[in-house]
């Protein structure tokens, strides 16, 4: 049997990239090192795959470096059978590693292109389940709310009220807040229909496009 040229590139970016910066959390790191990150990036940036750098996925949109996935992911403790939404389909793969940890996972993605082909990539990699829409991800999705667990994969000038207002007692929610040049992630809990938010350090993501977003781009 041949074995998988990739195999050995997540077992280093789990054990270097990952356990070694901090992600101390098992679960999170089972399901980085299971879900093939270079089936989600154009086939010319597969050997590029597990490198902790974000990299295009065309229309000016990027999949992370897998350390941020790996701390966003860590940080809002997502359980088997809670229900999740992710703000920002891009590829898929943020929605396949919740998927792998047990969520419904709900995804909302602004361009279409994107949208179809990450719902195609996800149901040919076995993750079938995981809902993809396209639309406004700002507004969330009120339609499957509350949710558990919410991540924003663009960043927004704010945390969009809808999506705290689709957030479940006792959910979390992490997203990249900021100006053009600079955001911070932010992580909401929510209690007794109150919200505490906690800094977790900086960060650079493209844009939320959206009415709790941006206007056509960065302002």
């Amino acid at each position: 049997m041949r074995a998988d040229p990739f195999a050995a590139q997540a077992r280093d970016m789990v054990e270097h990239q990952l356990r070694r910066r901090g992600i101390r959390d098992e679960r999170v790191l089972d399901a980085m090192g299971q879900v093939p990150r270079h089936q989600f990036v154009p086939r010319e940036s597969e050997i590029a795959a597990y490198e902790d750098r974000p990299l295009p996925i065309g229309d000016q949109q990027t999949i992370s470096q897998p350390y941020i996935v790996a701390l966003m992911t860590a940080a809002v403790e997502v359980a088997p059978g809670e229900k999740a939404l992710e703000v920002g389909t891009g590829s898929g793969y943020q929605a396949a590693v919740l998927a792998r940890l047990g969520a419904t996972v709900y995804t909302i993605e602004a361009n279409v292109r994107l949208a179809e082909a990450a719902r195609a990539r996800l149901r040919s990699l076995g993750y079938g389940d995981v809902q993809v829409y396209t639309g406004d991800g700002s507004e969330g999705l009120a339609e499957h709310a509350p949710y558990d667990v919410i991540v924003v994969t663009a960043a927004a000038p704010r945390v969009p009220p809808a999506l705290l207002g689709q957030l479940a007692e006792g959910g979390r929610l992490i997203a990249p807040v900021g100006t053009r040049f600079f955001q911070e992630l932010v992580l909401v809990r929510k209690r007794g229909g109150q919200v505490a938010t906690n800094i977790l350090g900086a960060c650079q993501f493209v844009p939320l496009v959206g009415k709790g977003g941006w206007k056509g781009g960065y302002e």
